[in-house]
This record gives structure tokens, sequence and C-alpha cells, in this order.
């Protein structure tokens, strides 16, 4: 199982993105639109299987933000930390989502029912298939949660070294 209850890791961020959004489906859409986009400007290009499976990542969490974490009158925030590796000559991201709601905390992703009409419930899931790790900590600074998610990407060449 991929899910951890561990807090960011101690090493430094070589890049960093932070926004807060409205709690909305519309905060959610533009939370993917704005972080794919930062992404492509950090070496995982547009079109690239690494940028879909991180920009799906964002997608999922802020859209759990929104539907499961919303507060009415509160934002949620996201933030994007890419760190080096240079002796694997990877980059990690790691995308964390913060929403003020801490009573609704995401359980470990079940099997869903695959029956017609559900058409939600898979998020969760999708998470766990994609991610390297992710879980969830209490937010630091207020009420509410971080559900986090890690993934690995090779990276592409000396240009891909996020600024």
């Amino acid at each position: 199982m991929n899910r951890t209850e561990q807090p960011a890791p101690a090493t430094p961020a070589h890049a960093c993105f932070a926004l807060r959004f409205s709690s909305t489906p519309r905060g959610a859409r533009l939370a993917r639109r704005l972080c794919a986009e930062r992404l492509d400007s950090w070496g995982v290009p547009y079109g690239s299987d690494d940028h879909d499976v991180l920009s799906l990542l964002v997608s999922e969490l802020a859209t759990n933000a929104v539907t499961h974490g919303h507060v009415t009158g509160r934002d949620f925030r996201v933030h994007l930390l890419a760190f080096t590796a240079p002796a694997a000559a990877s980059l990690t991201v790691r995308v964390e989502v913060t929403d003020t709601r801490g009573d609704a905390l995401p359980a470990p992703a079940a099997t869903p029912d695959t029956s017609p009409v559900p058409i939600g419930g898979r998020g969760l899931l999708l998470v766990e298939a994609l991610a390297d790790r992710w879980g969830c900590a209490p937010r630091p600074d207020g009420p509410g949660k971080t559900v986090w998610a890690e993934y690995t990407v090779a990276r592409y060449g000396p240009s891909a070294a996020p600024s």
C-alpha cells in the first residue's frame, strides 16, 4: 500500500508553486490547469505520460478537496514541490492539497462498486495506483488537513531542472 502518514521530506525543494483556489469545481479546474503549466515549465512536458499522471493527481486531490473538504467561504490550497536527486537523475514532484475540513479524513482506497450507476468514488483509487506514495496529515496552520501524493519522473535533460 502506498498510503503513509509521513510529512513532507526534509530535503529542501528545488522549486515550489503554491496558490489558493475557491472551493468550487471551477477552482479545482483552475488548479489543474495552472499546475499543468507549472509542470511544463519545470521540464515535465505537456503530452508526456509523467505530465498526464501528475495533472491527474492534482485534479483528483483538488476535486476531493472541493467535494469532501468544502467549508463555505473557505478556499483550498495547492502546493507543488519539486525535489531533484542528481545521483538518480530524477525529479520527484509532491502535490499537496490543503482544505479546512479536518473531520473528513480520506480513508484507504477501497474497491469501488462496479455497477453502472455510480459515477464517483474512484479518486483515491487512482491516486493510490499512480502515486509512488500518498497520505494525509493534519493542517499545521489551522483547522483542516493536507492530502499529498508524490510521483518521481525521469529528468528530461539538463534544461529540465526546475527554476
